[in-house]
């Protein structure tokens, strides 16, 4: 017989009052994506708290992108039309029906009691499709229950203030199973049905004028929005029985193709795949549910539809990651950290080599996009370091998979890359006269410390930067090796990478701290800040570092760096050092990189850790451990892109990160199964 496949719904995270303190259920979050950039976000307890909170964001092709549509589903229940109760009310800060909240293989389910009913609420997005469907099962009633839904809509995008006006002139539109309300003509209009019912919509239009958004009135933004609904469903459902309120974007031939039953059956068979393809079972717990999180960043990017018609020509398909949730798009430096977390961690090659081609396509002058701005084809290329790590994701995606015919293939783009920096490209970036590489633009932040405000750059850091001459020691000798891989003359590469090394070593060194220099030749000369960043300096496959420093550098960023959550980016006792993220956009921006914790720089931390101290897996395992509580704050079952610097180190920014949840799955996998340390793995012949 052949073996038993794992239930993906046996990966559950529970939250009830005894968990969670009831005046902390709206600040809780979930999050559910589609594969194409799209999502529905909300709160645990209903109301939304910050603008990017929506049952339906679409994403369209440029040059819309991600459009907020359906904003909420009012829903209400009872065994009597005239004792009927909302589902999501909330009085003195206390949920009066919801009892609890759970992730089912990383799908939101909420249970609601009222006196005479319990329901529970289901909700998913089928894949690659700008589909929501919000289901309510009937667990327990004292009879039949009379159930109203009114779905509220809103038009605008994600990052575009609350208080956005409504659309002028919404129309409707009925059909056979369906209505179409199309709230502007500039954009596909939203098709509407309860699922498997024959009730259809009461047409009772109607305005709010008093939504509420917290987080944005915290953050000094406009708070009070307005929502628009066409009208309500009331059907009639029995104990056991449930209705489905479906809204999409995609043509009616998408959306009558599956019912409700084949589109959940088909989710939760992709869903079981990944565990499959990850080697993952639901005993293992935080790893399982990883696997659910790091799926939520992997799109087929919509707005580029030209990507994808390129690459779907040549048999590929075009592939990329969202760097964050809500207002990331896809960023070139993210993707190439996140590549192996996300997709070689879990067996995702296919996904790996997709984007390792739809970003080399938008190589530009050397230099891989630094984002792709929302609903744009082209790229922004202001970074310095994201093409660098491009050569690492390479690396990475031909030691797991073995494919060296796209190695091959993308042979030319890289010593493209090399050749473009050494003789200088945009932005500044250039290798100097000893080999190690600098940048520098007096308008731009072009490293991943890159929080700007108005005209002033935050952390500038123009010069010779430690982890960009970390990354471009490592590059060269990754090409110098995949040149001697396929016969060709590598010596050149070799002495280049031979005289970096040398430079490094004399110039990065800071003996009376005994760690790295973060920035040497600098604006103001050489900056000795203690910062995360030189841990790349040996933490890469190729180190840069003398190993007679590795354990100095470990020792001080673990006594003066290292959280539960991650690495701060700047020592408490400096006196720039900023303790939490938060306030107005100003204040929060000015903590971003000076001393706020960054979950990502967890996992060059454990190697380079581990490179100091082999064979002590069990202690490296120590230093994940926060993360498992962390997936019951914030975004439930995901991890945040940000901590403050200090205890009780809140997460912040975005509720879910790319690299925050590719850093910490990929060591546990590491760590699960004592992988050899990245230099360790040998190149093998062609």
């Amino acid at each position: 017989m052949p073996p038993s496949l794992p239930d993906c719904l046996e990966v559950v995270r529970r939250l009830s009052p005894s968990d969670v303190s009831w005046d902390t259920w709206s600040t809780r979050e979930w999050l559910v994506t589609n594969g194409l950039g799209g999502y529905a976000s909300g709160t645990l307890a209903g109301p939304p708290t910050r603008r990017y909170h929506a049952l339906l964001v679409a994403a369209l092709p440029a040059p819309l992108g991600r459009v907020s549509l359906l904003a909420s589903i009012d829903a209400s229940a009872g065994c009597s039309p005239d004792l009927r109760r909302r589902l999501n009310q909330l009085g003195d800060s206390t949920p009066r029906a919801l009892v609890e909240f759970r992730l089912e293989a990383g799908l939101p389910v909420w249970r609601y009691e009222l006196p005479d009913v319990t329901i529970e609420r289901r909700l998913f997005m089928p894949h690659e499709q700008n589909t929501v469907l919000s289901t309510y099962t009937v667990l327990r009633s004292d009879d039949r229950v009379h159930l109203r839904l009114r779905p509220q809509f809103q038009l605008r995008l994600p990052e575009a203030p609350v208080d956005t006006p409504l659309p002028p002139t919404p129309s409707l539109d009925a059909h056979p199973g369906h209505v179409e309300i199309t709230l502007d003509p500039a954009v596909a209009p939203v098709r509407l049905a309860l699922s498997g019912r024959s009730a259809a919509l009461h047409v009772a239009p109607e305005e709010t004028h008093d939504v509420y958004y917290a987080l944005e009135e915290e953050r000094g933004y406009p708070f009070r929005a307005s929502a628009w609904s066409p009208g309500y469903y009331d059907v009639e459902i029995d104990e056991g029985d449930r209705a489905t309120l479906l809204a999409s974007t995609d043509s009616v031939a998408a959306i009558e193709a599956l019912s409700h039953d084949e589109a959940w059956r088909a989710e939760i068979e992709r869903r079981t795949r990944l565990l499959v393809a990850s080697g993952c079972s639901p005993a293992d717990g935080l790893c399982a549910e990883l696997v659910f999180a790091a799926d939520q960043f992997l799109i087929q990017p919509a707005a580029r539809t030209a990507d994808e018609a390129r690459l779907r020509a040549t048999g590929e398909h075009a592939r990329s990651v969202i760097a964050g949730y809500h207002w990331f798009t896809d960023w070139g430096r993210d993707t190439m950290i996140s590549l192996e977390g996300l997709t070689l961690s879990t067996g995702r090659l296919t996904e790996a080599r997709g984007t390792l081609l739809t970003f080399a396509y938008h190589l530009r002058d050397g230099l891989l996009p630094n984002l792709f701005p929302e609903g744009s084809k082209e790229g922004l290329y202001h970074t310095a370091d994201a093409t660098l790590w491009f050569f690492h994701a390479i690396d990475r995606y031909v030691s797991v998979s073995g494919d060296y015919d796209t190695l091959r293939g993308l042979l030319p783009h890289l010593s493209d890359v090399v050749s473009h920096h050494m003789r200088g490209t945009r932005f500044g970036i250039r290798m100097d006269s000893d080999g190690l590489m600098t940048q520098g633009d007096p308008s731009l932040p072009l490293t991943w410390m890159d929080a700007k405000v108005d005209d002033w750059i935050v952390t500038p850091r123009r010069g010779k930067t430690v982890e960009i001459n970390a990354l471009w020691f490592n590059a060269l000798t990754l090409l110098a090796g995949w040149y001697r891989q396929f016969n060709e003359d590598a010596r050149d590469l070799e002495r280049t990478a031979e005289r970096i090394k040398t430079a490094f070593n004399e110039r990065f060194w800071y003996e009376r701290g005994g760690y790295l220099y973060d920035i040497v030749d600098g604006d103001n000369g050489d900056d000795s800040s203690c910062r995360p960043n030189q841990i790349l300096s040996f933490a890469l496959r190729y180190p840069v570092l003398n190993e007679s420093r590795w354990r100095s550098v470990v020792d001080v960023l673990r006594a003066r760096l290292l959280t539960p959550f991650g690495l701060r980016t700047l020592d408490p006792e400096d006196a720039r050092f900023k303790a939490q993220y938060f306030g107005d956009v100003r204040a929060r921006d000015a903590a971003y990189h000076q001393g706020t914790v960054w979950a990502w720089l967890i996992g060059p931390f454990i190697d380079a850790w581990l490179r100091v101290h082999p064979g002590r897996e069990d202690e490296a395992r120590v230093l994940l451990s926060g993360f498992s509580g962390h997936l019951s704050e914030a975004c439930v079952g995901t991890i945040s892109e940000i901590f403050d610097g200090r205890e009780p180190y809140t997460p912040r920014g975005c509720v879910a990160q790319a690299w925050s949840v590719a850093e910490v799955l990929r060591c546990m996998k590491r760590l699960e199964t004592h992988d050899a340390p990245r230099e360790s793995y040998a190149h093998t012949d062609a």
